[in-house]
C-alpha cells in the first residue's frame, strides 16, 4: 500500500486525493480536517516540539490524520517534506506570509517540482499589503472586520461573537478554493495557488451588513438580538425561557397566533417601514403576548401557523433536542486513552460517498518513522532525520 492509500482506503468524495498539512492553530487545521473529513489521506508536517491544543481541541481539529515531525529549517528535514509534497495532489500552510519564502516551501518552489499541486495558504490579513507581516487570529479579525461592532446590544460597545467565526469562515472558504482548484486541474491539468485570510473571511461573512455601507452608505448599528432589517424579528422572554421568532412575510398570521390580530389594522405597524420606525414600541407588545405562555407552547403554536419560531437553548439542551438527535451531528470514535468519544462530524450528507470521522486525534511524530520508510528513508537516514528534529 502507498504512502497514502493506507488511509484513504475509504470510499468518501476525496478518497485518493493526498494532501500535506503544515497548519497550526484553528483556522488552517479547519480545512484540512474538512478534506480527511471527505476521505484525503492527509498528513501534518509537525515542527518539532510543537505544543497542540487541549484534548477537545486536539481532537477535533487533527482527527483522520497522520503525523511526521520534520525541522523544515534543516536542510535534511526541507528536503524530506518535498519529497512529500512531490507526491501530493494539496499542500495547506498558514504561515505568515514570508515565513514559507524563508523556509524555501512556496508555491513557485513546490510547484517546479509538482506543477499538478493545489498550493493553499491561510494568512491572517492576506499575503501582501500593509499588514501582511502581522501576526493574526480570531478576534483581530473579528475587531477589524466591523463584525464586532454589530454584535451586541445597541450602545453597549463592541461585541466579540461566541465563536471563533473568522477561523471558521476562512477555513471553510480555504477548503472550498482547494475543491474549485482541484477541478480546474482536472481541465487544465496544472494546479494553482490559492489563498484567503481571516479578514476576508470576516468581512464577506459580513455580507448584508458590508453591502448596507457599500450601496447605501449606512453605518449599521448594533441591534442586539434583533434582526438588523426586518421587523418583527427577534428574541424574546417566554414564561419559562426564551424564544425566536421570525414571522417574515406571514406578519398578519403572526399576529393572529400571537392573539393581537388588531396589530394588523394599526397604522405604526402597516408594512415593513413603518414596523422599522415602530420597532421598540411592537417588540414590547410581542414581548408582553409572548411571556403568557410557555417557549414549547409558542413554538407549536407559531410552527403550526407557518410562523418560524424556536427555542433558544444552551449547549447541553441542543444535543437533547429530538431534530438534533435525529440528524447525528456527532459519531462516536476512540479517544486518546483508548476509550470511545464524541466526535463532530462534517455536516454534509453524500449519498454515495460518505464523509466519516475515522481515526482520532494524531499526536505530533506518530506516524514520523512509518511516513518516511514509506518515503523510502532507510532506518539510518530514519535516525538521522529524527536526530535533527528533536
Amino acid at each position: 500500500m502507498s504512502l497514502y492509500d493506507q488511509q484513504s482506503a475509504g470510499n468518501g468524495p476525496l478518497a485518493g486525493v493526498r494532501v500535506i498539512d503544515l497548519t497550526t492553530a484553528r483556522a488552517g487545521p479547519t480545512c484540512t480536517r474538512q478534506l480527511a473529513d471527505m476521505g484525503a489521506a492527509v498528513i501534518c508536517v509537525d515542527r518539532p516540539g510543537r505544543l497542540v491544543l487541549g484534548d477537545s481541541d486536539r481532537f477535533n481539529l487533527r482527527r483522520n490524520k497522520r503525523s511526521v515531525v520534520l525541522n523544515l529549517a534543516d536542510s535534511k528535514g526541507r528536503e524530506a517534506f518535498l519529497r512529500l509534497a512531490d507526491r501530493a495532489d494539496v499542500v495547506v500552510e498558514n504561515y505568515r506570509p514570508a515565513v514559507k519564502h524563508r523556509l524555501g516551501i512556496d508555491y513557485d518552489v513546490v510547484s517546479a517540482r509538482n506543477p499538478r499541486v493545489v498550493y493553499a495558504s491561510l494568512s491572517g490579513f492576506g499575503q501582501d499589503g500593509p499588514y501582511a507581516s502581522r501576526p493574526g487570529v480570531d478576534q483581530i479579525a473579528q475587531g477589524l472586520s466591523g463584525l464586532m461592532s454589530v454584535t451586541g446590544p445597541p450602545g453597549s460597545g463592541p461585541w466579540r461573537v461566541g465563536i471563533a467565526v473568522s477561523d471558521t469562515a476562512a477555513g471553510t472558504f480555504l477548503t472550498q478554493g482547494v475543491l474549485a482548484a482541484l477541478l480546474a486541474r482536472e481541465r487544465t491539468g496544472k494546479g494553482q495557488w490559492v489563498h484567503t485570510s481571516l479578514l476576508e473571511a470576516a468581512i464577506n461573512f459580513m455580507d448584508f451588513q458590508a453591502v448596507r455601507w457599500l450601496t447605501d452608505g449606512e453605518v449599521p448599528p448594533q441591534e442586539g438580538n434583533n434582526h438588523p432589517t426586518v421587523v418583527p424579528m427577534g428574541m424574546f422572554p417566554t414564561a419559562d425561557g426564551h424564544v425566536n421568532v421570525a414571522p417574515m412575510a406571514r406578519w398578519e398570521t403572526f399576529a393572529e397566533a400571537l392573539g393581537a390580530p388588531e396589530l394588523v389594522a394599526d397604522p405604526r405597524f402597516a408594512d415593513l417601514e413603518t414596523r422599522r420606525a415602530h420597532r421598540q414600541e411592537l417588540d414590547e407588545i410581542i414581548k408582553q403576548r409572548l411571556a403568557t405562555a410557555t417557549t414549547a407552547e409558542w413554538v407549536e403554536r407559531l410552527n403550526a401557523a407557518g410562523c418560524p419560531c424556536g427555542p433558544v437553548l444552551a449547549v447541553d439542551e441542543t444535543f437533547a433536542d429530538p431534530q438534533v438527535e435525529h440528524l447525528n451531528v456527532f459519531s462516536m470514535v476512540p479517544g486518546p486513552d483508548g476509550n470511545e468519544v464524541a466526535a463532530l462530524r462534517l455536516p454534509l450528507t453524500f449519498s454515495d460517498t460518505p464523509a466519516a470521522v475515522g481515526t482520532g486525534p494524531v499526536h505530533p511524530g506518530h506516524h514520523t518513522r512509518e511516513i518516511l520508510a514509506e518515503l523510502g528513508y532507510d532506518d539510518a537516514e530514519i535516525d538521522a532525520l529524527a536526530g535533527r528534529a528533536g
